[in-house]
């Protein structure tokens, strides 16, 4: 097995309770592979490297955010389900909320349906080959316009 499908194998630690793609977040991404961007992000968000670094909804190394802020893994904790969709209250106002905070999060309710149909497993794989880049396989976030893995590389040749 390669790097890149070790990297892309479903993991529950990174499928969030609500339906996000951990792997698909800037600080997941900067965590795992580009750590040289950890201060820079720290600084926009006022906040400490340690409090940026994340390596999962479900890990013991959650960012600030999902740390502080986010209350549905919590939540899910506490009400015996896995992931948002399982609920009785599915979807409740909190998740509604959260949902319509963001662009990134428009997917919750496909991705939590899709969870619920095929099982996680499938899920990420389908959202890992979502994110990939067709021409080298690397996982970009849901923000990147472009393979980040490419623009890494015209800024080295560009320093040249």
């Amino acid at each position: 097995m390669s790097k890149l499908d070790k990297d892309l194998a479903p993991d529950k630690t990174t499928a969030a309770v609500c339906g996000l793609y951990c792997p698909a977040c800037t600080l997941f991404i900067a965590t795992r592979e580009e750590p040289q961007r950890l201060p820079a992000l720290a600084g926009r968000m006022g906040r400490t490297v340690d409090d940026v670094t994340c390596e999962g909804c479900r890990s013991s190394k959650r960012s600030f955010y999902c740390r502080e802020l986010c209350v549905m893994k919590s939540c899910a904790e506490k009400k015996g389900v896995d992931f948002c969709g399982q609920c009785d209250e599915y979807p409740c106002e909190t998740l509604k909320t959260f949902q319509a905070a963001a662009p990134h999060r428009r997917e919750l309710w496909s991705s939590l349906e899709r969870i619920e149909d095929a099982g996680y497993e499938q899920w990420s794989r389908e959202m890992a080959a979502l994110y990939a880049c067709p021409s080298c396989g690397v996982l970009n976030s849901a923000y990147d316009l472009r393979c980040r893995h490419q623009d890494a590389i015209v800024a080295h040749l560009s320093n040249k």
